[in-house]
């Protein structure tokens, strides 16, 4: 993983601890995830009985399903499989949920707490196809590692 990525890191870590998990700290933990690797959006959900509910999103448009059924989507794939999903074009994809009309890849990440227990997913979107690859997927699952105690 690059220097670069790692310092993110950091500074996700360090903020995340900091100062607790308010709507507000969160949509900030959302941009800072976002801006580390020019990522169009993110979105923290949160797992609620038995739905994905919005806690915090990057941008001012909201998404088309702020909330919905933990066994629907690319998110609901990524809860029963307990792995990330990356999708190189969602038009392809009949879990995909469409967030936003524009969106052309995704990829979902599990928050997993320090007992293995899946709170939520970190959902990253862009508007081009094969967006994602391997350093991507690390970034996210380590920055969902590092919020995943936000959602407790």
């Amino acid at each position: 993983m690059k220097e670069t990525t790692c310092k993110n890191l950091q500074e996700i870590g360090a903020f995340a601890l900091a100062g607790g998990c308010t709507p507000k700290r969160l949509r900030q933990l959302a941009e800072m995830i976002r801006e580390a690797r020019n990522y169009r959006w993110i979105g923290i959900y949160k797992i609620v009985k038995n739905e994905f509910v919005i806690l915090a999103e990057t941008g001012d448009e909201p998404p088309a399903y702020p909330r919905f059924p933990i066994t629907q989507g690319l998110c609901g794939a990524a809860l029963e499989s307990g792995k990330p999903i990356i999708v190189g074009d969602v038009r392809h994809d009949p879990r995909y949920l469409p967030t936003f009309h524009t969106t052309r890849s995704e990829i979902i990440v599990p928050m997993i707490n320090e007992h293995h227990k899946i709170l939520g997913m970190l959902d990253t979107e862009s508007e081009k196809v094969n967006a994602f690859g391997d350093e991507d997927r690390q970034f996210l699952e380590r920055a969902g590692g590092l919020i995943a105690h936000c959602l407790h």
